[in-house]
């Protein structure tokens, strides 16, 4: 550990001109008298650190001293690419990797060129999980994670409404959607490709093999599809409504967004009152209740009548809250 935490000095000094103690200490996660240690042992190895004493002093590398260890392990190289996701990074167990990645990349460019790894991390940040929850990271994420890079198969259990199966998976990809976590394997076997969450995991044994990866598999475009047909196969009942101009605005933020657009798209031009009606694919009526009850007064249902009168039971019950 030591050793790394030698060469992680060096590269740090390296890509800035100078660093204090503290400085060093906070990167490094050590004490700021194990820096001084560390900075010792590696004048002593021949690599010339060069302490400066004062409010301005700190610890910088002399005779434009340049390391060689700047070569990107396999593992550092594919987390650069996940740089700009750092709380994926974080749970899927790489980010030492991707901060090793970081630093050796920023040694090896030129001078004027050492800050752009701040520069951008302080214009933009990706915040993945949705507002007003609390993300949780699943305990056999990294496990998984592990497989995913390495080509292995994996033994996997996993929960089914109230039972559990066991499935023998080639795991080909990871996808974080909306602070959930869900995996994109194949049945081992030519098996069909299907999405598990990771969290209904409740055991996964990597295996010995590596499976050979379906070089035409595209994460990004199966998941598409996937979820595509995921929001369409919950869509199984309609419902009429009235929308006002506001509610038309505003629906596509009340229910989902894709059949929110679909039907305004074939419906009529606005009536005489200036309101469009829509046949909207819902979930069921209990979920369009609970949806559509966000737009207050400006939707009205129409159809079915049971979900009509739901809404007018509620106009009734805040008249009567609100009347007096």
């Amino acid at each position: 550990m030591r050793a790394a935490r030698l060469i992680k000095m060096v590269l740090l000094l390296q890509s800035r001109p100078s660093m204090t103690a503290a400085e060093l200490a906070r990167e490094l996660e050590v004490s700021e008298r194990t820096v001084t240690r560390d900075a010792q042992a590696l004048s002593e190895a021949g690599v010339p650190v060069y302490a400066e004493r004062g409010r301005a002093g700190g610890y910088r590398l002399v005779g434009g001293y340049r390391t060689r260890l700047t070569g990107l392990a396999r593992g550092e190289a594919e987390a650069l690419f996940l740089s700009g996701v750092p709380g994926a990074l974080r749970e899927m167990g790489l980010e030492d990797a991707a901060s090793a990645a970081r630093l050796k990349v920023s040694a090896a460019l030129l001078p004027s060129l050492r800050d752009a790894s701040r520069t951008a991390a302080q214009r933009f940040h990706l915040d993945a999980p949705n507002w007003f929850r609390e993300p949780e990271t699943p305990d056999l994420l990294p496990a998984v994670a592990d497989a995913v890079w390495d080509d292995r198969g994996v033994a996997a259990r996993y929960r089914r409404g109230t039972d559990e199966v066991v499935r023998e998976l080639e795991p080909y990809g990871l996808v974080l959607k909306a602070g959930v976590w869900y995996l994109c394997a194949r049945v081992a076997g030519d098996g069909p490709f299907r999405v598990y969450r990771i969290d209904r995991f409740t055991a996964v044994e990597a295996g010995g093999a590596r499976f050979v990866r379906d070089e035409s598999f595209d994460l990004p475009a199966f998941w598409a599809e996937r979820a595509e047909q995921f929001a369409r196969s919950i869509l199984r009942a309609e419902v009429v409504v009235r929308l006002s101009e506001r509610g038309v605005r505003g629906l596509p933020y009340a229910v989902d967004a894709l059949s929110a657009r679909e039907a305004l798209g074939a419906a009529d031009g606005p009536d005489a009152d200036g309101w469009v009606t829509v046949t909207l694919p819902v979930e069921s009526e209990e979920v369009a209740h609970a949806q559509l009850r966000g737009l207050g007064p400006e939707v009205e249902v129409l159809a079915p009548a049971a979900l009509r009168e739901r809404f007018a039971r509620d106009a009734r019950r805040l008249a009567g809250l609100y009347g007096g």
